[in-house]
């Protein structure tokens, strides 16, 4: 696993994308409409985004929200499109490739983008029709922010254009990873794809907690969700270990150290690596179950 280069600036991802073809993005839910609201804070031009949507109110709504070109079929979206990106269901995924297979195989192929969980860059190529080139990629949904994680996978045959074009894609939502083993990218999905609602996860308990040591609900929840992220700030701003600063902060005999301790009595660490691990067993049984 490698870190991406230094983020390219703003100005530099709006002429990467601006000077493809157009990006059609097949399915509009929840992740494509993180990564459209950050190409469109990048300066991309919503009349180049394409968007597949079958569910009529989903498909309104992303032609309300963010002013781009909306189609009820896939085969209508793709059409004239350089960049496909695949933000369907993994369980629907193989039909939605077979019945694009034709058209992938024009003159002018795509670049095909995936962000489906447990789908192999194997599968889709072959479901596609074979030759295709394909990046397979893990975001998370602080991407509508501009705060996303990616991971991202080229299948051999991806030219460094490609390759540069789907980070920059990305990296207009966020930090991008390149991961050079695509055995690797269920460990992706399972620390940062579904990391955010670990997140989240804390800060309810966090909250419920305050509230049952009889801080008031708005307290409580103002107070616990500046703490994640504050600390959040902290661990990326810093500059420092995640272990360096829980010392910083850990003053002997005191009350963070009484907390800490009755964590780690409670198997913390080894729950949040069985919960990872399970996150990634479950990644590996979609790809089966959808081949």
């Amino acid at each position: 696993m490698s870190p991406s280069e230094t983020p390219a600036s703003p100005q530099s991802i709006a002429e990467r994308l601006s000077s493809s073809r157009p990006l059609a993005f097949i399915g509009g839910g929840n992740m494509a409409r993180s990564l459209i609201g950050g190409l469109l804070r990048q300066g991309i031009d919503p009349a180049h985004i394409r968007v597949a949507e079958p569910v009529s109110p989903l498909r309104e709504a992303l032609h309300r929200d963010f002013g781009v070109a909306v189609f009820e079929q896939a085969a209508q979206a793709v059409e004239g499109a350089g960049t496909w990106i695949f933000a369907v269901k993994p369980q629907v995924m193989r039909p939605v490739c077979e019945g694009l297979a034709a058209q992938a195989r024009q003159a002018q192929a795509p670049l095909v983008v995936s962000i489906a969980a447990g789908i192999t860059s194997d599968q889709l190529d072959r479901w596609l029709g074979g030759g295709i080139r394909v990046v397979r990629v893990m975001p998370n949904t602080p991407a509508l922010l501009g705060a996303g994680a990616s991971g991202l996978y080229a299948r051999p045959g991806v030219d460094a254009d490609g390759r540069a074009l789907a980070q920059a894609l990305l990296a207009a939502a966020g930090t991008t990873v390149w991961i050079d083993d695509e055995a690797q990218m269920d460990a992706v999905t399972a620390l940062s794809g579904s990391g955010p609602a670990y997140v989240f996860l804390l800060a309810e308990a966090m909250i419920d907690a305050g509230i049952r040591e009889g801080l008031a609900p708005e307290a409580a929840r103002a107070l616990a969700l500046q703490t994640v992220l504050g600390a959040s700030r902290m661990l990326v701003e810093s500059g420092v270990d995640a272990a360096e600063l829980r010392k910083r902060v850990t003053s002997p005999n005191g009350t963070t150290q009484a907390a800490l301790e009755r964590f780690e009595a409670g198997g913390l660490r080894g729950l949040v690596a069985d919960a990872i691990h399970a996150a990634r067993t479950r990644g590996a049984e979609l790809s089966a179950a959808n081949d």
